[in-house]
């Protein structure tokens, strides 16, 4: 049978992943209509791909292998790896938007591997869709990034992944997804099928079993192995260890199935590789080459984890101690290849992440099972780069922010953004929208997107994708609130707080439990304050008129993950348990604070 490998790419939300559960459904491969490949929870809450998942399905006699990619510029660690054991890619493009920053950085990683991309211009039903658009843009995008002349002769489909339909001409009309099936099988490549070579794998991505332990997911690039035969895992560098093949499986749809045997072309999952790793060749013989490593682009962020010391510590998680979280980290690090994390220190971890969300992901995991911990500001990597004349200039992550906003808003926009050192490349305007291209630092973004979506009232887009490291900005000036700090521990009562929020933004309802040190809302001077929220009103025995009148609070600003991360001050921790999340000083006490600040 003939095996087909690809892996579908996009921006977020472009419909890569209900195009793929489309497929699944249409060729029978799944007949429950609630499995769907985001399989995990958050996945599902969010809406959005985080992990890169394979499915396979079956048509015309040949297997097509899929793998469905993450959207979102945090994850893209997941695709790169992905894209070198696949031998095409469905370049999805959401026909209204056309392409964003992500299409450009998938594309940009395909088009260097030499893959040759099948276009879909997806959501073709959208009611400001325009295809023609689209396609001369996603055009513009090929040559802009250096395609081939093969490249850019790229075929297009037209689909519409919700309703499981595509044509080849937007006149045709659509039954199924045939069309798009029968592209795959005339222009993706047959994988090569060289079963009498040596055996050669190379795993783009981690399973884990309970049983059987750590899984190797990847791609047979030669030969065949069988359940119970022995092998070698070579590193890029040349080091070698042995192991022993425990239990081989293969993918039908989006499940996994029990296999004796794997072969060439093919993508398969094993254990019995306990430490393996991604990137790493499991071959037979000591004389075999390895294959090329797999290279990730470098993080751009970096925070501190620590233990929970709160007053509040140990009431809620399962595993709070130095030892556990050490433990669950470095298990991270096995699995999420974006990540690196410094262990030299004994009080803190600096994990170094490739943005805000990918940080986010692995706290939400981590609260879920269980796990307390408090992290420092997210801070950029500031690194030494060699100049023109062998001078280290100082440097940072700068990049692309792409804005889609009404054009009422675009003034805005470009006044904050300029006071964060972005630097505008593009703009241009289109039926009441208006689209601007800003080349700004890491820095500058990093806690704007809160502030960009009340701008907006809600109703703009900002992605971004990183660029490059550049010599270093200067000074940004972002933080214009400072911190409402309760001096008391108990219980926040109502008519304290009604009386603090004119003072500022409240980010807790009455009721909540506050402890000295804690941070309770912003300042809208800009100086932090330190306040009772425990106070309650003065009762007496007199009656009089108008003292009874029923307080109206604000709603809070309720403190998520995402949005402690970005509004936290340098001298804070966001204190994160399995139910709640709290941001705090990193001293509690209003002397040791002063203290410090002379220090400092």
């Amino acid at each position: 049978m003939e095996i087909r490998n690809i892996a579908i790419i996009a921006h977020v939300d472009h419909g890569k992943t209900t195009l793929t559960d489309a497929l699944m459904r249409q060729t029978g491969m799944v007949t429950d209509e609630t499995i769907t490949m985001d399989s995990n929870a958050l996945e599902k809450e969010r809406g959005i791909t985080i992990y890169a998942k394979n499915g396979s399905l079956f048509y015309k006699d040949t297997k097509i292998n899929i793998v469905d990619t993450p959207g979102h510029a945090d994850f893209g660690s997941e695709v790169e790896r992905v894209l070198r054991s696949i031998d095409s890619v469905l370049l999805i493009v959401d026909a209204q938007e056309g392409p964003m920053p992500q299409t450009k950085f998938v594309l940009k990683k395909s088009l260097e591997l030499g893959l040759k991309p099948i276009v879909v211009l997806n959501k073709i039903d959208k009611p400001a869709a325009d295809p023609k658009r689209a396609h001369d843009q996603v055009l513009e995008l090929f040559m802009d990034l250096g395609a081939n002349d093969a490249q850019l002769d790229f075929t297009t489909v037209y689909a519409i992944g919700r309703q499981g339909v595509a044509k080849l001409k937007m006149e045709d009309e659509a039954k199924d997804l045939t069309p798009l099936l029968d592209t795959i099988l005339k222009l993706v490549p047959a994988a090569p099928h060289n079963i009498e070579a040596p055996f050669r794998m190379q795993p783009f991505n981690l399973g884990y079993d309970n049983y059987v332990g750590r899984l190797a997911v990847g791609r047979v690039y030669e030969g065949k192995i069988n359940v119970g035969d022995k092998v070698m895992v070579k590193k890029p560098t040349g080091e070698t260890r042995n192991g022993s093949i425990t239990k081989i499986f293969t993918f039908k749809g989006t499940t996994r199935i029990e296999d004796t045997q794997a072969s060439a072309g093919d993508i398969a999952m094993i254990a019995g590789v306990a430490d393996i790793d991604i990137g790493e060749t499991i071959c037979v013989s000591a004389d075999q080459e390895p294959l090329p490593a797999i290279k990730v682009d470098e993080p751009t962020i970096s925070l501190n984890f620590l233990v929970n010391n709160s007053p509040f510590a140990g009431r809620e998680g399962k595993f709070v101690t130095n030892s556990q979280l050490r433990e669950r980290l470095e298990k991270e690090l096995e699995v999420n290849v974006g990540l690196k994390i410094d262990f030299s220190a004994n009080d803190h971890y600096k994990v170094y992440g490739r943005g805000e969300l990918h940080v986010a992901i692995l706290l939400e995991n981590m609260r879920r099972e269980g796990f307390e911990v408090q992290v420092s500001q997210p801070q950029v990597i500031i690194k030494d780069i060699d100049g023109p004349n062998g001078a280290s200039i100082k440097s940072e992550p700068y990049e692309e922010a792409t804005v889609d906003v009404p054009d009422e808003f675009a003034g805005t926009v470009i006044e904050k953004m300029g006071k964060r050192k972005a630097q505008m490349t593009n703009m241009h305007q289109k039926d009441g929208q208006t689209r601007i291209i800003f080349e700004v630092p890491t820095r500058g973004l990093l806690g704007y997107r809160g502030q960009f979506v009340m701008d907006t009232r809600g109703e703009g887009i900002l992605c971004s994708r990183v660029l490059e490291f550049r010599p270093f900005a200067g000074t940004i000036e972002k933080r214009d609130v400072g911190s409402m700090i309760s001096m008391v521990d108990g219980k926040a009562l109502g008519f304290s707080l009604y009386n603090l929020q004119d003072r500022g933004t409240l980010y807790i309802p009455p009721a909540t439990e506050v402890y000295e040190g804690m941070v309770i809302g912003n300042v809208s001077k800009g100086q932090d304050m330190t306040v009772n929220p425990i106070k309650g009103k003065q009762l007496t025995n007199m009656r009089a008129s108008g003292t009874d009148e029923a307080l109206t609070l604000t709603p809070p600003m309720e403190i998520t993950l995402e949005r402690g991360l970005e509004v936290m001050a340098e001298d804070e921790y966001l204190e994160i348990t399995p139910k709640s999340i709290r941001l705090r000083k990193q001293y509690l006490k209003e002397s040791d604070r002063v203290r410090a600040g002379r220090k400092g």
